[in-house]
């Protein structure tokens, strides 16, 4: 979930700014802060959100905040505390704001079957009971079976990743095939 920029801070800090510029330039300072300390100040605000980009646009707005503020900041070497709490205070309004519906209920509703498609709990049972005939294989026709139908590999790459010839995957993942087939635990999913 992107959050939007405060942008009301971005108008003040903007207003700020051309009203500033008659009296006092400030902002080649703030430039030049913004330069030096934007690679620590993301690594703050990237702790703070999930998103990378919502990080980026929290430290913009928490940016535009200390510009509205630059004048009044009498100690600048408090710059990064003054920044990083801006950047928490943007954040803890960002996460209230965030409005979540969620609604009391007796039991969990249960989702539609859809027409065609397989019941899920029958398909993990058909998943467990193929891994374990699988375990059941030889080591060796165990990894073939693994590398060509799970990992989807071609016959001649399982070959080069087992180091054996293109036939013995072939005749392998056979034998393993048609113990597979008569495995009688597998005969019940079918």
């Amino acid at each position: 979930m992107t959050t939007p920029v405060c942008t009301s801070a971005s108008d003040a800090a903007v207003s700020a700014r051309q009203t500033r510029a008659h009296t006092r330039p400030s902002y080649p300072s703030f430039a030049s802060y913004v330069r030096a300390r934007q690679p620590v100040l993301l690594r703050t605000a990237r702790s703070l959100t999930a998103n990378p980009s919502d990080a980026e646009d929290l430290l913009q707005t928490a940016l535009a905040k200390t510009y509205v503020a630059w004048e009044r900041i009498e100690d600048h070497r408090a710059l990064d505390g003054y920044v990083r709490r801006a950047l928490l205070n943007t954040r803890t309004s960002q996460w209230r704001k965030r409005r979540v519906d969620e609604f009391v209920c007796d039991e969990m509703p249960e989702p539609e079957p859809v027409p065609g498609e397989d019941d899920p709990a029958e398909r993990q049972a058909l998943h467990d009971a193929m891994w374990r005939a699988i375990t059941k294989l030889p080591a060796r026709q165990r990894a073939m079976v693994v590398l060509r139908y799970y990992e989807d590999l071609s016959e001649v790459q399982t070959a080069e990743v087992l180091g054996v010839s293109v036939g013995t995957v072939k005749s392998a993942v056979s034998r393993a095939l048609g113990k597979l087939r008569e495995d009688p635990e597998l005969d019940l999913a079918r």
